[in-house]
């Protein structure tokens, strides 16, 4: 696999947003100052609540299919390639990661088959743009923690996919859940959620490299990233912080991770997140790193390292650049 220098551009944006002038000034901006080779697109699926057994794609909160195909043409035509990881939120703001409902059916409560019936559809309709469009990866899963554990039910759902979508399959666990997914070997790639503390990488990785060599399946970061908030760099997975502007701590999360990450050769990618479509005036303390002295490191990193399988001649240069940064 070749190695995926990414970001999340706009993800969950509702209808109309991705159109917008703001938006389209934001995604050549993207391309133009971080340079990646992969933009992953994150079109929202809803469900009222975490026990609601229907998802819907075709409401106001879902990006329009039109601009979507828009979206990635415009991306293609730059010669980066497309990501689509179609995911379920919560409208009351729970999240998926809690979806769940009794393991053996109960008559007139929520039931497990009728929900994946519901995400198949969804998945399903994305999978078959991805694959008219050309995508290079779908990933039809993140973070659903709570589902995991229907085994039988995602290899069902990857198996029906592939008769629709020809290009490599992946799915993004959350975080510590690497090691608990049970079915990576039906899938092509495998990718989770890197939102790690600053002072355990090193731990982190030595634990995924064991699923990764177990499975031999090529392995990236299909989310990662920190918060420009004090305290964030301890806990990166937490949105709710509400520190004070914090850009510098941000810039040291991302460099204890490229110090981390890029000595092991298995780890074949990032995809940050993320890229906002709003409109720019200036850095804000949460994940979106326009402007930000992070964006520095990850451009200087994705310029280091090369396109090819691994990206592994340019590791140790890489690594040595980043402890020097800020």
């Amino acid at each position: 696999m070749d190695f995926i220098k990414g970001i999340n551009f706009a993800p969950f944006a509702p209808r109309g947003v991705l159109s917008s002038p703001a938006a389209l000034e934001s995604l050549d901006c993207l391309l133009r100052e971080m340079r990646p080779n992969t933009v992953i697109l994150t079109p929202a699926g809803v469900q009222k609540n975490a026990q609601s057994e229907t998802i819907d794609f075709t409401s106001e909160s879902t990006m329009a299919d039109e601009e979507l195909l828009a979206l990635i043409r415009r991306i293609h035509a730059r010669n980066v390639r497309v990501i689509l990881k179609p995911t379920v939120n919560c409208l009351d703001g729970t999240w998926r990661a809690h979806i769940h409902f009794f393991d053996n059916d109960v008559p007139g409560e929520p039931q497990w088959g009728n929900w994946f019936s519901s995400y198949m559809a969804f998945q399903a309709h994305y999978a078959r743009i991805a694959e008219r469009e050309g995508c290079e990866m779908f990933i039809p899963g993140c973070e659903m923690v709570m589902s995991e554990r229907r085994e039988k039910e995602w290899r069902a759902l990857i198996a029906g996919l592939r008769t629709v979508y020809s290009g490599p399959i992946a799915y993004n666990c959350d975080k510590y859940q690497e090691d608990q997914v049970r079915w990576w070997d039906c899938v092509d790639v495998i990718a989770s959620s890197g939102y790690y503390p600053l002072d355990s990488w090193e731990t982190q990785l030595d634990r995924i490299e064991r699923v990764v060599r177990r499975y031999d399946k090529p392995f990236f970061f299909a989310e990662l990233g920190c918060m420009a908030t004090q305290g964030s760099s301890l806990r990166p997975n937490d949105w709710t912080l509400a520190g004070g502007h914090a850009p510098q701590e941000q810039a040291a999360w991302y460099r204890a991770m490229f110090s981390s990450a890029l000595k092991r050769d298995w780890v074949r990618g990032f995809a940050f997140w993320d890229w906002s479509a709003a409109a720019f005036t200036k850095p804000d303390r949460g994940y979106n790193l326009r402007g930000t002295p992070a964006l520095s490191l990850i451009r200087q990193a994705y310029h280091s390292l090369s396109d090819e399988e691994g990206g592994s001649p340019c590791r140790s240069s890489m690594t040595s650049s980043a402890a020097a940064f800020i």
